[in-house]
């Protein structure tokens, strides 16, 4: 089986790329589960229901999030609306929405999305690493293949937890940066990893933002208004090729439209 995993979704133009070649990839790798990162869909911070639901409508069967999933109020009202969209599950308890969930793919291959978020420069959380242990005792009843999209920021954390779940996962891939990386690969044990997915939306831009206002708040060091960019339209992500019945990864295929890669 395959699976087909999108990164980071920045604002409309973010939106406007998942439209234009979201379809297509699905066309070509006849992927049996999409996976999209959709944190930035609201200009640029959190989620609000018309990105998601253009995510949806181009072909994306779970959405998942990172640190900015709380930038809006109506963030607890979506989580209850889109059961497919998650929220890190390691952000401490009691906490609305959830942070995994198992979806069967059209052949009957339960496949459960994780969802976690890095302690390393980012929001303070619960253990991601002891977080997904406890997630694999109950998955492993009930999925046939596990992935997990750990939205951090220092690539030594991603790569420390991906070997943590070697072998006890199908996937492992980075969310965060907007920065794709070279080094797709499958691990000793099983594990398909990526650092890094990179991003889908505007590459004219720094890591999404309008590079004016981006040098602004480098060179004035104050805070200046967000403002996401919108030339250069891209998508990065990445294939994961699956063996269900092992339920780990034989091949991980990095993808690139448009600006930031062919």
């Amino acid at each position: 089986m395959r699976i087909l995993a999108v990164g980071d979704v920045v604002g409309r133009p973010g939106r406007r790329a998942i439209a234009r070649w979201l379809p297509g990839l699905v066309d070509e790798h006849q992927p049996d589960l999409v996976i999209v990162n959709g944190e930035n869909l609201r200009a640029g911070r959190g989620i609000d229901a018309p990105g998601l639901t253009d995510l949806f409508d181009a072909g994306a069967d779970v959405v998942t999030t990172g640190n900015h999933v709380w930038a809006h109020r109506s963030a607890e009202k979506l989580l209850e609306e889109f059961p497919r969209v998650l929220r890190p599950a390691n952000l401490p308890e009691p906490c609305p929405g959830r942070g995994a969930v198992v979806v069967p793919t059209e052949a009957g291959v339960r496949v459960a999305v994780i969802n976690l978020l890095g302690r390393v420069f980012m929001t303070p959380c619960d253990c991601p690493f002891r977080t997904a242990d406890r997630l694999l005792e109950r998955l492993g009843r009930e999925a046939d293949v596990v992935v997990v999209d750990f939205h951090a920021e220092a690539t030594s954390e991603k790569k420390a937890l991906a070997l943590h779940l070697d072998g006890r996962v199908a996937a492992v891939f980075g969310t965060h940066t907007h920065v794709p990386t070279a080094d797709a690969q499958v691990l000793p044990g099983g594990t398909g990893f990526l650092t890094d997915l990179g991003m889908t939306g505007p590459h004219d831009s720094v890591i999404g933002l309008d590079s004016e206002v981006a040098l602004r708040r480098f060179l004035a060091a104050r805070p200046v208004p967000q403002a996401v960019a919108e030339g250069g339209l891209g998508l990065h992500g990445a294939v994961f090729e699956i063996d269900e019945g092992s339920g780990r990864s034989t091949e991980v295929v990095r993808v690139a439209r448009g600006g930031g890669g062919r």
